[in-house]
């Protein structure tokens, strides 16, 4: 079997891909463009991609293709319908980060909750070397506890960040992008409550035609003044320029790990904010913690396992 790697930077440089080079002929490739992907890939019996898309006319020139394998857990970057024609078969990976975008997520509530971008760089300038008194609360920050936690998207990533609020004792409420009802431990409520009454708001949903532009100027406009908004979910659903002129008039605090272009652009809506104590912008971090990774590459080790087992 020719297995193919298109994107292994993806991965992060630690990832231990040397099990892989046992299941057969595999090369890897730390990054790939779309002109670059057909000369790498037309060969090979299996794929391992996160990012580089397989629309229709591509995967139409390559007769050997049997497999991607995805070391994700979206599937859009593959037209599924071609590629079932096409007799190729496509596996992605789910569950692994459930953990680490909970932490991640709570990295950056507790961060901005505690004014902590204020407060480091108050000790790093060297102003408290300064100080006539031992402490300074020159801003002002507020206990977790009895605060209302609002969930976009109680998934299992939202689950978990609820567990994790109750457990500061927060009263958490959610609402569903999807308007299924389902018995849940948590009140389900309108998107415009949840906005209107939560001090956190958290999004860990996908990214689909429910849930494009969910939030925009309207929306971030029921806030509560000071709240803070945290998208871990997918780029696309909170309106960026709305976002940027909520954090600059100082209305909310917001976080975000994803963007709807990214990497980051440089005319992107979020770039070179003023108002730096009031945002944080990780780049995509939050479903990669180390032992994310080592479940994400366990089973899509497995999935080619078990492929090949299957003589497919």
């Amino acid at each position: 079997m020719k297995i193919v790697l298109l994107d292994a930077q993806t991965l992060g440089a630690d990832t231990d891909l040397s099990a892989f080079y046992k299941l057969g002929d595999f090369s890897v490739y730390q990054t790939t463009t779309q002109t670059e992907a057909f000369e790498r890939v037309k060969n090979a019996d299996i794929v391992i991609t996160n990012k580089v898309i397989f629309e229709r006319t591509l995967l139409a020139k390559l007769p050997t293709l049997k497999l991607i394998a995805l070391t994700a857990t979206g599937m859009n970057n593959v037209d599924l319908k071609a590629a079932k024609e096409f007799g190729i078969i496509v596996k992605n990976v789910a569950g692994y980060s459930t953990m680490s975008v909970a932490q991640h997520t709570f990295t950056l509530a507790l961060s901005l909750v505690s004014r902590l971008l204020f407060y480091e760089q108050y000790v790093k300038s060297g102003k408290w070397l300064q100080s006539a008194v031992f402490t300074n609360l020159d801003r002002p920050f507020f206990e977790l506890y009895s605060k209302r936690w609002g969930i976009i998207g109680l998934g299992a990533i939202g689950r978990q960040t609820a567990k994790i609020a109750r457990a500061f004792g927060m009263r958490v409420v959610y609402y569903s992008t999807s308007g299924v009802e389902r018995e849940e431990r948590y009140p389900q409520i309108s998107l415009h409550e949840l906005l209107t009454t939560s001090d956190i708001v958290s999004i860990h949903a996908p990214l689909n035609e429910r849930t494009k532009n969910l939030i925009g100027t309207a929306e971030l406009k029921l806030m509560k003044q000071d709240a803070i908004i945290i998208n871990v979910g997918r780029g696309g659903i909170i309106d960026e320029e709305a976002l940027r002129d909520a954090i600059e008039s100082k209305r909310i605090y917001a976080a975000t790990d994803v963007l709807e272009v990214e990497p980051m652009q440089k005319n992107s809506p979020l770039a070179n904010l003023k108002q730096k104590e009031r945002y944080i912008i990780t780049p995509h971090v939050a479903w990669g913690s180390v032992e994310a990774r080592k479940r994400l590459m366990r089973a899509v080790y497995k999935n080619i396992k078990i492929f090949m087992k299957e003589g497919r």
